[in-house]
């Protein structure tokens, strides 16, 4: 499969593949006779699986990692799961993050229903402190 078609079907860009392949997350494929690169069908899922894996939040040295234990024996097994309660970890603490964004935007909201001079709203607040001239 010619590259644009890989690109296509994988909903990548071109110069993803060769990025991938300059960084060893893809091997480099065979050339056809006219020169042109030709990847294996399998190429497709293992694009599909390092985007899914960016979107999860690994970075490509961690993917890379991942592609290589694969072919690891009970070491790998063991470096596969510290990675991932490594990922974990990560994920647990923007939880966190997140929903205490989410509780304060909930009392942002509160405060919208109540009259204005009985808000205490510090967003509020703070737009509302103009100087003087500009009132």
């Amino acid at each position: 499969m010619r590259t644009s078609e890989l690109a296509g079907r994988a909903g990548v860009n071109t110069e993803t593949l060769r990025y991938y392949e300059r960084r060893g997350l893809l091997v480099e494929p065979p050339r056809t006779p006219g020169g042109y690169r030709d990847y294996p069908p399998s190429t497709v899922e293992l694009l599909r699986f390092i985007k899914r894996a960016q979107e999860l939040g690994f970075t490509l040295v961690e993917i890379e990692e991942l592609l290589h234990l694969d072919n690891g024996g009970p070491d790998a097994c063991d470096a596969a799961r510290a990675l991932a309660e490594h990922r974990r970890a990560d994920l647990a603490e923007r939880i966190r993050d997140l929903q205490r964004m989410l509780d304060s935007l909930a009392d942002l909201v509160a405060t919208c229903d109540l009259p204005r001079a009985d808000r205490n709203c510090a967003l509020l607040e703070a737009i509302d402190h103009r100087p003087e001239a500009t009132r």
